[in-house]
């Protein structure tokens, strides 16, 4: 909830009187958990019940950063009815299938068989990344690029084209997979993975106020 276009996001909503939710999944920022038991699904649900506190006839926007774009386009379905638009920033759907499993040498894929979990240094934190072997099968069960997925609302998707996490391709696809009657994939050159300078979050600002317009 503290990360910077959360924070610019919840500013802009204050200054136009705008309703805004943001809340931390578990194990992250200010919720309670082991990252070890963390799973795809668990945090779909933490989105699902967080959301659940909204009166029931109020139309969303649902933005998703990275690993909480897969979980926004993992609900899109189910709040199909109330979505007015979804943003989505350098967004990894499938990733613990697509982008993670196939990059790991064969020796990580072993040491994770074994052990249930692989450490690897962090490009964000001093501390290491945790992977798991459950958080690697469990996301299988939740996969969005391998069945169909229709929105009733505009789709506008940003993405760097120096992301060193996830390829601006893995967008690309994900936006010619999502059938939605408006979908647009903006590229920022030499844009990261986070997307959080000055003119990127005045990008992402703009695409969500024109949503909510």
């Amino acid at each position: 909830m503290t990360g910077t276009k959360a924070l610019a996001l919840d500013r802009w909503a204050r200054q136009r009187d705008q309703a805004f939710l943001r809340f931390d999944y578990f194990a992250h920022g200010a919720s309670e958990g082991d990252f070890a038991d963390a799973t795809i699904g668990r945090w779909r649900e933490d989105a699902l019940a967080a959301i659940g506190v909204l009166p029931r006839d109020a139309k969303l926007v649902l933005i998703g950063s990275s690993m909480g774009g897969w979980i926004m386009l993992s609900i899109a379905a189910e709040l199909r009815a109330r979505l007015a638009g979804l943003v989505g920033i350098a967004i990894a759907p499938d990733f613990t299938q697509e982008l993670i499993w196939p990059e790991l040498s064969p020796e990580e894929q072993a040491e994770m068989k074994r052990s249930g979990r692989l450490l690897r240094p962090s490009q964000y934190s001093d501390q290491p990344d945790i992977l798991t072997l459950r958080l690697i099968k469990e996301g299988a069960d939740h996969l969005v690029l391998d069945k169909p997925l229709a929105v009733d609302c505009p789709v506008h998707l940003l993405h760097g084209t120096h992301d060193p996490d996830v390829p601006w391709r893995h967008s690309l696809r994900a936006l010619q997979h999502i059938q939605t009657p408006q979908g647009t994939l903006t590229l920022i050159k030499d844009g990261d993975h986070r997307l959080s300078r000055e003119d990127d979050i005045a990008r992402l600002i703009a695409t969500v106020e024109a949503l909510c317009d």
